[in-house]
């Protein structure tokens, strides 16, 4: 086992202990834990985390941790080695043919074992040294953060679906240019097209659904697992909750399938996200149950007794002391030393052997909540925001997709007002959540991953817009403004002058480096949030508009001689538009290490190896967004 940090003894006037105080080795009684002595090169990989820590939310065991975590990550992988080495030694003298078959046999043993753990390490129980293993890399940074989420959100969306015609008294068999006096004039095509086929309605519920809610239940309990907490049963375990969750999510739209005067409810992209909504909160309303339950909004669950009543604070009594709760008791009900309602300063001192009357039990529980309790229901408050901002986002898109075509300022105008929205939702979250111990929540994975949870779900919209833009032009004026927005603002946004400004309006109370801190690392969940979705919708155009299911995508058909939208436009000039976010985003990280002297990609890779839950979490809400930005596209008519 390594030694992370040598231990000093003595106090803290000591010479050493002067010499090695700083906010990065804390006090531990008479020992205080100090960093091993870090070389320039290991000092400029930490950026944020160096000794100092410029008052960085990383400065701690967390640093420390991060810092030592590549000295022993690859232990395991020598002794397998080494034993592998060994028995190929022993079996040297046998058949030639029967050692290849072992040698072959103990690979494959060892490819699983290193598989399995692999897999335990990164997405069960994250550790560290995998995590730092997997991010150090910039190419399996990108194939794990980038490639593998949209990978999965675009074999998701590729699967085949069972299709069947349309039957003949369907919308789609009217005549697409009804007569003025024609009772379908009014039926409006929705902006993602008619349905074209029949699919159906059990492939669609089991397979294609069942997968969207589960990423959405993985979401959810790796949100909490950043929060330290089980919102299942612990009677019933984890499995168990999750496949009644998942089992309630599958059976509960099939009456209204079966019912004929509610089918209408199934085609409805909308009533499917509502219902996916309600299977997200379900694990959120069942961790509420069980604090409430378990009576965690109450601080004496139990009543203190005589003595632990002595070394109750303030704090716990409400008042100065445990004896003026039940003084006042008495007094309201008329009971003040022997019982008279006066008191007679010529009366002799009497001795009662009365014992003094007690407090009700409801009296003992105090009004006020206990923190932690407080910390959760601030909590769920963030996920109903974020939650909000899912529905909203659909009925956003559902808006704009009906009222097409729209010329340029129009879709400027579109662009913009989801922007806005999106960031005053995250602005909510961010306040709510907070960076620090102490704010509301007070967590910054939890931080971290909104921001991302947000930041891609505004890049996920608008790269869905980039499929009904009908000119060259209309691309060049959102990518120039995106990036030039980006460019500009954001070193701006970064000064201390702009910190200071804040300060003094009362919007931040971070220290100038925690905010610094917190701007480079939006800087890097912005990169990963425009190269996710960009890959997602590339991908997605290819397999949907040249695959099986492109009748039940019509909104990547492009087969519509009446439109004015092209397939070949909208994938080449979406693939410019990438190479300019890339250029951009390469510049403004430039700009930033230039002026700031902050590595936005050292930053990005020392949180998810400080977090190691940030890793899988991450990857689960890129992933069930990129599945909405889909799911909200898909065109359902059953069989």
């Amino acid at each position: 086992m390594p030694e992370f940090f040598p231990f000093i003894p003595g106090t803290e006037t000591g010479r050493a202990a002067r010499q090695h105080a700083s906010e990065a080795s804390p006090l531990l009684g008479r020992f205080r834990a100090v960093p091993p002595a870090a070389s320039s090169q290991a000092r400029q990989q930490l950026g944020l985390l160096s000794v100092g820590g410029r008052g960085s939310v990383h400065v701690g065991y967390g640093a420390l941790l991060a810092a030592a975590a590549g000295s022993y990550g690859s232990d395991e992988e020598d002794n397998d080695e080494d034993d592998t080495s060994n028995n190929d030694n022993n079996n040297g003298n046998g058949n030639s043919g029967r050692v290849c078959a072992t040698r072959i046999w103990r690979s494959w043993r060892r490819f699983v074992r290193l598989s399995r753990r692999n897999v335990r390490d990164l997405w069960i129980a994250p550790r560290q040294t995998a995590v730092k293993r997997v991010v150090e890399k910039w190419w399996s940074r990108w194939g794990v953060l980038v490639f593998l989420p949209a990978t999965l959100a675009v074999a998701w969306c590729a699967i085949p679906f069972p299709q069947y015609p349309l039957s003949p008294d369907s919308h789609a068999h009217h005549d697409p240019k009804p007569a003025p006096d024609s009772p379908s004039e009014n039926h409006r095509a929705p902006g993602h097209g008619e349905a074209r086929v029949q699919v159906s309605f059990w492939f669609f519920l089991f397979v294609y659904y069942g997968f969207y809610t589960l990423t959405a239940l993985i979401w959810i309990t790796k949100v909490f697992n950043l929060y330290s907490l089980n919102w299942w049963p612990s009677t019933l375990g984890f499995p168990l909750t999750v496949s009644l969750i998942a089992v309630v999510s599958l059976a509960a739209p099939i009456p209204v399938y079966l019912i004929p005067g509610a089918r209408f409810l199934t085609v409805h992209n909308t009533a499917w996200v509502s219902w996916t909504f309600v299977i997200m909160a379900m694990p959120v309303a069942i961790a509420f149950c069980i604090l409430m339950t378990h009576e965690r909004h109450l601080g004496l669950r139990n009543s203190l007794s005589e003595t632990q009543r002595i070394f109750t604070s303030s704090w716990w009594t409400g008042k100065t002391d445990t004896l003026s709760v039940t003084r006042d008791y008495s007094r309201r009900r008329g009971i003040i030393g022997r019982g008279t309602n006066s008191f007679d300063p010529d009366a002799a001192l009497h001795v009662t052997d009365q014992s003094r009357p007690t407090m009700p039990a409801f009296m003992q529980r105090r009004r006020w909540l206990p923190a932690s309790f407080v910390r959760f229901v601030w909590f769920c408050l963030a996920l109903f925001v974020g939650l909000l901002a899912y529905l909203a986002g659909e009925a956003y898109a559902e808006i704009y997709l009906r009222t097409l075509p729209h010329n340029s300022f129009e879709t400027i105008v579109y662009v913009y007002s989801w922007v806005v929205t999106v960031h005053l939702l995250d602005a909510l979250t961010g306040w709510i959540l907070g960076a620090s111990e102490g704010e509301r929540v007070g967590s910054y994975p939890l931080s971290w991953i909104f921001k991302l949870y947000f930041m891609l779900t505004y890049q996920t919209y608008v790269r869905a817009l980039y499929a009904r833009l009908r000119s060259p032009s209309q691309f060049i004026w959102l990518q120039a403004l995106s990036s030039g927005f980006l460019i500009i603002l954001t070193p701006l946004t970064m000064t201390q002058t702009y910190h200071r400004a804040l300060s003094m309006l009362g919007l931040t109370s971070q220290s100038y480096a925690s905010y610094q801190k917190i701007c480079t690392r939006n800087v890097f969940i912005r990169f990963l949030a425009e190269n996710v979705s960009m890959l997602t919708f590339l991908g997605s155009i290819l397999v949907l508009h040249l695959g099986a299911n492109k009748d039940v995508y019509p909104y990547f058909a492009f087969d519509d001689p009446d439109e004015l939208y092209d397939f070949e436009l909208t994938f080449y000039a979406s693939l410019v538009t990438w190479a300019c976010e890339l250029a951009a985003g390469i510049v403004l990280r430039g700009l930033i290490r230039w002026v700031f002297g902050v590595n936005a990609n050292v930053e990005g890779r020392m949180d998810l190896t400080v977090w190691p839950e940030l890793l899988p979490t991450s990857v689960a809400v890129m992933l069930h967004v990129l599945q909405s930005m889909l799911f909200s596209i898909i065109r359902l008519h059953f069989r």
